[in-house]
This record gives structure tokens, C-alpha cells and sequence, in this order.
């Protein structure tokens, strides 16, 4: 019995979807790093969760 067409659309699609996600993520400065809070002071600081700001604090305010 041959494979749907479309499931093996879907399966291209879901890798390349996981492969996109990991190569942005390895981009990211690990956080308390000196690139991290460097991109952290130009974010709109409305743009933080609180977890960024409590990392920030804890990492590029009082090291």
C-alpha cells in the first residue's frame, strides 16, 4: 500500500519546521552572557517577560 502524498508533504514539512527551530535557537547568546544582556539593552524593555528581567538583573546588573 503506498504512502498518502499528502502525509509525505506534511513529514517534509514538520523536519524543515524543527530544523528552523534549532538553527535559531543555537544563534542565541546563552542568557547572562555579555552578548546576552547587550541584546537584552536594545530590546524595548516593554518587550521582556519577567523572566528576562529577573535574569537580566541577576547577570548584567549585579554580577
Amino acid at each position: 500500500m503506498k504512502a498518502p502524498v499528502g502525509g509525505i508533504k506534511k513529514t517534509w514539512a514538520t523536519a524543515a519546521l524543527l530544523s528552523g527551530v534549532f538553527l535559531l535557537s543555537a544563534c542565541s547568546p546563552e542568557v547572562g552572557s555579555p552578548e546576552w544582556c547587550a541584546d537584552m539593552k536594545e530590546k524595548p524593555k516593554g518587550e521582556w517577560t519577567a523572566n528576562e528581567l529577573a535574569d537580566f538583573t541577576k547577570n548584567c546588573l549585579m554580577p
